[in-house]
């Protein structure tokens, strides 16, 4: 899946790390720092040459009590600093919710839209329509002033999850093209420390949104309340793990203060892969259960997953039930997809995906033919390769309904690693319904 803002193209399958320039006297952690322009572009090429590929210009704080600026102040502020920085061939992000201020900084050169707000202001939703700059639609409840005044959510990710996915329907209902759209939850904006910490252990619900998504928790105070770090200066190390664990969660752009400390963490992210799981023939199951049967066989597998080193899963999607693909006189399968994180290459993961098959009882006599589990990797980030042992990605899985509905469910406008995109219309063996 691309992130695509003006120009530039972003392959959200590997991190972004967007360098946070506050050109404000008055941000929660940098206030006054870097608000000069010499400054700024100083700090700002120093990002990039630590490896951030956006630098994200604020001239308004957004931290909980800050004081409203004028629209003037925020256009001197940003202006000259995204147009000097544009110039020089960076990807520049504007972050700002007010219309006047994001159409002068992308006639500047700023290549994205970041809007703290969510879009919520119609005229901004002009200022995306009328460019082709990439949009960050966040999550925020309530203002600036007055967002941190006891938030409450019956459930926090299912709300903010829903918010999002409807304000970046609303922006393509507008005219905005689904490959410039990105979602920030907004940890910290508008939600208690422990609300914060709900939704980054629980990031992966965006990724089935099906937009690149943003970790911005750089020294959030729930940092500081988690890991016992009461400055927020200190906590750019721990910012920098957390990133880490969005990523391997799915965030696909990771926005920074130190970039450096980021860029360093996330060279330690695990390769995604996605396995297939299916089974037709119940270990033991009394007549009429055959179903729960075939559904019990797939998390005694799961269970097994859970036990290879260096793994992580993350996201399974719903049981499917599905008829049975080139052989046919078999009963149905139950099939399911899995992402998983893992430090264990190809072959060897494999090997690990035979074990657990073999200890269920898997009989391999007739090709294609009943089997009490078959677990299939379908994709492994970044790997390509043939040989008699694997095939990656898995040759047939983009033909296969029971492979792919799972799939999309997870990761919907997946790319395989070859660049195939996995699509719908083109699953035309082994029809899946949802149990």
């Amino acid at each position: 899946m691309m992130w695509n803002c003006s120009s530039y193209r972003f392959d959200s399958r590997m991190p972004v790390v967007m360098g946070i320039l506050n050109v404000t006297p008055d941000s929660f952690s940098d206030g006054g720092m870097h608000n000069g322009y010499e400054a700024a572009l100083a700090h700002a090429r120093a990002m990039v040459d630590a490896g951030a590929q956006i630098i994200d210009v604020g001239g308004e704080s957004t931290r909980p009590g800050a004081a409203t600026v004028s629209i003037e102040e925020e256009l001197a502020r940003t202006v000259e600093v995204v147009r000097a920085l544009a110039a020089d061939g960076i990807c520049v992000s504007i972050d700002t919710r007010h219309a006047e201020v994001a159409r002068a900084c992308v006639e500047a050169g700023a290549a994205i839209i970041n809007d703290v707000s969510g879009f919520r202001d119609p005229a901004m939703v002009e200022a995306a329509v009328s460019c082709d700059a990439g949009c960050v639609v966040m999550h925020m409840k309530g203002e600036p002033a007055t967002m941190q005044d006891n938030p409450v959510y019956d459930d926090v990710v299912a709300e903010v999850r829903d918010y999002l996915a409807g304000q970046a329907a609303m922006l393509e209902a507008a005219g905005v093209a689904p490959e410039r759209i990105c979602i920030d939850p907004g940890p910290g904006f508008g939600k208690t420390p422990s609300q914060t910490m709900e939704l980054m252990r629980n990031f992966h619900e965006f990724s089935r949104l099906g937009y690149p998504t943003m970790c911005a928790v750089s020294r959030k105070r729930y940092i500081g309340e988690a890991y016992g770090i009461p400055e927020a200066l200190q906590r750019d190390e721990a910012s920098a793990t957390e990133a880490l664990m969005a990523c391997e969660l799915g965030a696909s752009v990771v926005r920074a203060h130190n970039v450096e400390a980021t860029v360093k963490a996330l060279a330690d992210l695990r390769p995604y892969v996605l396995i297939a799981l299916g089974s037709n023939v119940a270990l033991v199951a009394n007549p009429g259960e055959e179903t729960e049967g075939k559904i019990a066989n797939l998390q005694q597998a799961i269970t097994g997953l859970c036990s290879i080193p260096d793994t992580q899963i993350i996201d399974i999607s719903s049981f499917y039930e599905s008829e049975p693909a080139y052989y046919e006189d078999q009963d149905t399968f139950v099939n399911a997809v899995l992402l998983a994180r893992t430090g264990v290459p190809p072959k060897e993961l494999l090997r690990y995906l035979h074990a657990i098959e073999n200890s269920l009882g898997r009989v391999r006599e007739i090709e294609n033919g009943p089997r009490t589990l078959d677990l299939d990797i379908v994709d492994y980030q970044m790997y390509v390769g043939e040989s008699d042992e694997l095939t990656l990605p898995h040759p047939r899985a983009t033909e296969r309904d029971f492979v792919v509905k799972p799939l999309l469910e997870l990761l919907p406008n997946h790319v395989l690693a070859d660049g195939t995109p996995v699509m719908l219309d083109k699953a035309v063996y082994g029809e899946a319904h949802a149990l």
